[in-house]
């Protein structure tokens, strides 16, 4: 089982989605399917799971969750536009980068939303980062060479998204110098130039709103409207992935209504001994997950239980709970 968790985290990291197939009734025994075998797997493409984001039941003998790799947006230039930008595409879900050369434009005090700040020169910015289908990327440099030197190291590689910055002519002079040094035109339709939606923007604000709607639409693209981005712990998927015989039971939520503080995919490793790995929630509710996650170690077997959090006052944030969670309780005895 630790295997199949190891290559779903190599998965994610390379940009690529993923279903965990859990035979229900056959010693919790788990499948992972890869992108490119959705289509030929008859318990996946007979469902769903793909076009809804959460997790389901098949049949009552199957689980199916889905793994979508999280959205990364890499921006080159720490300059006025990207301090809004790494705050507002943080907030919609990406994981951000800055790379900048200039100590005094990255740092983290400058972004503290963002994951990772890199001062380095953008020549050897390259290498510290992973781009993949998942990474979305814009350019907005304090200048046309290092705009140029940055686009032509992405556009190596397969990205989810590649915009920058520049007025039209300067962005028609930058494709025709692409065309001239060889680069086919599939490849420079990649490039979304002008960034940015054209919505008359002007200030460093808008121009970061237009910048992040654009990304939420390439994001979105293709996808179905009630698609769920579904929520996963890496922490708890590496934990999974560990050579760890202890015995535990793994707790996910496979499906949510109304106001309820963690979504659909979310897990929790809770082990004999009453530690736990990760959270659904915390609170009273979660609290009794945990006592019947001990006695399903204690005497096998799975459960759904249903817990309503109406009425629940979230402690930390004063807020009162309205929704329900439906959370699956396997036993994990040996990995």
């Amino acid at each position: 089982m630790k295997k199949e968790y190891k290559r779903l985290i190599l998965e994610l990291e390379s940009g690529r989605k993923a279903v965990i197939v859990t035979r229900l009734v056959d010693f919790f025994k788990k499948e992972l399917v890869l992108e490119e075998d959705f289509d030929t797997n008859e318990i996946v493409v007979g469902s769903d799971v793909l076009e809804s984001g959460n997790p389901m039941m098949v049949e009552e003998k199957y689980l199916l969750e889905p793994y979508f790799p999280a959205p990364k947006l890499v921006i080159f230039g720490g300059g006025h536009i990207a301090k809004p930008l790494s705050l507002y595409a943080s907030r919609a879900g990406f994981g951000v980068t800055v790379i900048d050369d200039r100590p005094s434009f990255a740092n983290a005090a400058r972004f503290p939303d963002a994951e990772r700040v890199i001062c380095e020169s953008f020549g050897k910015s390259f290498g510290m980062v992973n781009f993949n289908r998942s990474v979305f990327v814009a350019i907005i440099t304090r200048g046309h060479r290092h705009d140029m030197d940055c686009l032509k190291a992405v556009l190596k590689h397969e990205t989810a998204y590649v915009g920058m910055i520049g007025s039209r002519r300067r962005v028609r002079n930058t494709k025709e110098q692409l065309l001239i040094e060889g680069y086919s035109q599939d490849v420079i339709d990649r490039l979304m130039a002008p960034i940015g939606l054209d919505i008359g923007a002007v200030t460093p604000d808008e121009i970061a709103f237009s910048i992040v709607a654009q990304l939420i639409q390439q994001r979105r693209r293709g996808m179905s409207k009630k698609t769920n981005w579904p929520e996963f712990d890496l922490e708890v998927l590496k934990e999974l992935s560990m050579n760890d015989s202890s015995p535990k039971a793994l707790v996910t939520i496979i499906g949510t209504k109304g106001s309820v503080p963690r979504k659909a995919g979310a897990k929790m490793l809770v082990y004999s001994d009453g530690r736990i790995s990760g959270s659904i929630g915390g609170g009273c509710s979660e609290g009794e997950v945990i006592v019947n996650a001990r006695k399903i170690l204690k005497n096998g077997g799975y459960m759904v239980q249903r817990v309503d959090m109406t009425g629940d006052i979230a402690e930390e944030e004063g807020m009162a709970c309205g929704g329900i969670m439906d959370v699956l309780i396997e036993p994990l005895i040996s990995l």
